[in-house]
C-alpha cells in the first residue's frame, strides 16, 4: 500500500460508521419497512465499495439511501407487458384487490380452524371449500393443496401406491424446469403403464391393460403444446366405463366450458363425463393464487383428504383467503387480460405514442397468448408500443419494472396484462428507460 504523505489523513477513516447512519434519520423509513439486518447489509456493502475507492466516503450515505430495498422481501413490481397473460416467470395470475384484501386480513390471527361459536376445532379452511363447492356444482366433494402437482401427487398416491397408472404415451408431458410426470407418478409409489402411441391411443389399447391390478386411469391435457395431424385420443367418458376410477388433469384450472377458449379441458365437461377426480391448478385461468383444486366423486375425495400425505401438501391460511375471495369476487384481473377489446388495446398504445414525440416509437399488431399452459397455440389479437431493442433492459431494470419483448429486433410492450391505470407507469418508464445507458 503506497504510504501517505507526511499529515495527510487515511480517506478510509473518513467513512461514515454503522452506527452513526442507523441513527440518521434519512433512513427511520428503510428500518420501518426492510428491518435492521437488511439495512445493515446494505450499509455495509457501500462502505466496503468506500474503502476500495470506488467511491468517496462523502458519497456513502447517499449511495446507502439509493441502494435501500423498498421492503422487506427482495420481490420487485413487475408490470407484465410480454402479451403472455399468465406468465409463470412472473407469477402466473395476478391476484384480484378481493383477494389482496383478503390475504391482508388473513396475515393476522383469523378463524381459519377455529369455531367462533363454541370455542372448538372447525374444519380448516371451510369457508374456501364451500366457495369452491358452489363453483364447481358437479363436484360432490372438494380439497385444495398447495399447487397443481401436489394436487395430481396426491391424487396417484392414494389410488395407486403399489399399482398401475394406465396413461397414453401422447400424455406423458414435461412440465415447468424439466419436471416430468412419469417421475411424479413413480415417486408415488405407483407403477407406470404406458399403452398406445405418441399421436394416437385408442380404447382397445386401455381395455388390454386395465384390469384387479390398476389403481387408476390417468388422463392430462397436454399443456403448452398441441399434436396435430394424424391423432387420436380417448375421452372421458369412455375411459369412465372402464371400471377403473379415471383421475383428469386438467391443468390450466378452467372451471365450466367458457366460449372464449372452445378448447380448453374444462373440470365440470369432466365431471359430468364420469371422472372420479378433476385435479387443476387454481394460479392459471381461475385467477387465483397457487393452489391445487381436487373436485371429485365423495368417496374418492374423502380418501385424499385422509391420506397422510395431504397434511404435508395443505395450504396456508393466505391461499385459503386469496381462493376464497378469488371465487366469490369480481371477475379477476386474468379475465379482464383474457378479454381486452383490441380497439382499447391500440388506443391506449396510440397515446402512449402521442406522449413520447421524441422516440421512435408506434404501434404494431401483436399476438398474445393466454400462457402457463392454458390454451397453448391459440392467438390473442392485440397491438403492442414498439420501441427501439436497446429500451429492453432499462425498462426491465426500472422501478417498478416493465418487461416486455424482443421481437425483430424490436421491443415491443403489450398492454394485454396491464391494468389502464397503470399506462402512466409504463410511460415514465419509457422515459426513464430513455435517460439510462442500455
Amino acid at each position: 500500500m503506497t504510504a501517505l504523505p507526511v499529515g495527510e489523513q487515511d480517506p478510509r477513516r473518513r467513512i461514515p460508521r454503522t452506527d452513526d447512519l442507523l441513527a440518521d434519520p434519512r433512513f427511520a423509513t428503510a428500518l420501518d419497512r426492510a428491518g435492521r439486518a437488511a439495512v445493515v447489509h446494505v450499509l455495509q456493502q457501500v462502505q466496503a465499495r468506500a474503502r476500495a475507492g470506488e467511491i468517496s466516503p462523502e458519497a456513502v450515505a447517499a449511495e446507502a439511501l439509493e441502494a435501500m430495498p423498498a421492503g422487506g422481501t427482495s420481490l420487485r413490481r413487475v408490470l407484465n407487458a410480454t402479451g403472455v397473460v399468465l406468465h409463470t416467470n412472473l407469477g402466473r395470475a395476478p391476484l384480484s384487490t378481493a383477494a389482496v384484501e383478503a390475504v391482508a386480513l388473513a396475515a393476522g390471527c383469523v378463524d381459519v380452524e377455529f369455531d367462533l361459536e363454541s370455542g372448538g376445532r372447525a374444519r380448516r379452511g371451510r369457508g374456501t371449500l364451500a366457495a369452491l363447492s358452489r363453483a364447481v356444482p358437479d363436484a360432490p366433494d372438494v380439497h385444495v393443496v398447495n399447487n397443481g402437482a401436489a394436487a395430481l401427487l396426491l391424487a396417484t398416491t392414494a389410488l395407486a401406491a403399489g399399482r398401475e397408472v394406465v396413461v397414453s404415451r401422447g400424455e406423458l408431458v414435461e412440465i415447468g424446469d424439466g419436471f416430468r410426470l412419469p417421475d411424479l407418478i413413480e415417486s408415488a409409489g405407483a407403477r407406470l403403464r404406458e399403452v398406445g402411441t405418441t399421436n394416437r391411443t385408442h380404447l382397445a389399447d386401455y381395455e388390454a391393460v386395465v384390469g384387479p391390478d390398476t389403481g387408476c386411469v390417468l388422463k392430462v391435457h397436454p399443456s403448452n403444446f398441441r399434436v396435430e395431424g394424424f391423432t387420436s385420443e380417448v375421452d372421458v367418458r369412455a375411459l369412465a366405463g372402464l371400471g377403473a376410477p379415471v383421475v383428469v388433469d386438467i391443468g390450466s384450472g378452467l372451471l365450466a366450458p367458457d366460449p372464449l377458449l372452445p378448447d380448453e379441458p374444462d373440470a365440470r365437461a369432466a365431471l359430468q363425463a364420469g371422472a372420479a377426480v378433476v385435479t387443476a391448478s387454481g394460479d392459471k385461468l381461475l385467477g387465483g393464487p397457487q393452489a391445487g383444486l381436487l373436485l371429485g366423486r365423495a368417496d374418492v375425495v374423502e380418501v385424499l383428504r385422509r391420506h397422510p400425505m395431504a397434511r404435508a401438501l395443505r395450504v396456508d391460511k393466505l391461499t385459503l383467503a386469496a381462493l376464497e375471495a378469488t371465487l366469490n369476487g369480481p371477475a379477476t384481473p386474468t379475465w379482464a387480460a383474457l378479454q381486452a377489446d383490441p380497439d382499447r388495446l391500440r388506443a391506449r398504445c396510440e397515446a402512449l405514442v402521442e406522449a413520447l414525440p421524441e422516440l421512435e416509437v408506434e404501434v404494431v399488431p401483436s399476438a398474445g397468448a393466454v400462457g402457463g399452459g392454458g390454451a397453448p397455440g391459440q392467438a390473442l389479437p392485440g397491438w403492442a408500443l414498439s420501441l427501439p431493442p436497446q429500451l429492453a433492459g432499462p425498462l426491465r431494470r426500472g422501478r417498478p419494472s416493465v418487461v416486455g419483448r424482443v421481437e425483430h429486433a424490436r421491443c415491443l410492450l403489450d398492454l394485454r396484462a396491464v391494468p389502464e391505470p397503470d399506462d402512466a407507469l409504463v410511460l415514465e418508464a419509457v422515459r426513464a428507460a430513455t435517460r439510462e445507458p442500455a
